[in-house]
Formats: C-alpha cells, structure tokens, sequence
C-alpha cells in the first residue's frame, strides 16, 4: 500500500505545491496531490499550476497576509525551477 507520503513523491511536486493547489480549488490535499500530477502529464499543465500560485500570492496580498505571500513565492520559484515551461516555438 502507498502512503501519502509516496504519493507525493510520486506526483513531482513538493508538499507546498499539491497545499498551493488545496488553498486554491478548496479541495484537500490528496485530492489536489492528483489534480497536480494530473496537470504536470498535459500540455497545459505546467502554465495552470503557475496560474494556481500566482492566484494564491495574489489573494493572500490582498488579504494582508505578507507571511503567506512571500512564502508562496518561494514555492512559485521553486516550482519553475522544477518544472521549466516553454511555448511551442521556442
């Protein structure tokens, strides 16, 4: 039997994503852990989990929550590090 814990190592993508991903669609966070995995497979994948975290810093700005915000930051780089994206035709 797989643990969340393999699963998440599984999926690629860290524990501050798939709880990125949670905060986002409201969902916990096994449930984005697949959406997440789900997403790096397509083509668009990459581009709507940016999408997702940008959402996140933008929204936690917003609610004066600095902490939150630098912290999603950290996962946004971390993220496109992990997973460059490039458009079709570069």
């Amino acid at each position: 039997m797989l643990t969340y814990e393999d699963c998440v190592e599984l999926s690629g993508l860290t524990n501050e994503e798939i709880e990125a991903i949670a905060e986002h669609e409201h969902v916990p966070n096994i449930v984005a852990l697949e959406l997440g995995h789900y997403l790096l497979e397509t083509e668009a994948g990459v581009p709507a989990i940016k999408e997702i975290i940008l959402d996140d810093i933008h929204e936690a700005e917003a609610c004066g929550n600095l902490v939150q915000s630098a912290k999603l930051k950290l996962v946004l780089q971390h993220f496109v590090s992990q997973h460059p994206y490039h458009e079709v035709g570069q």
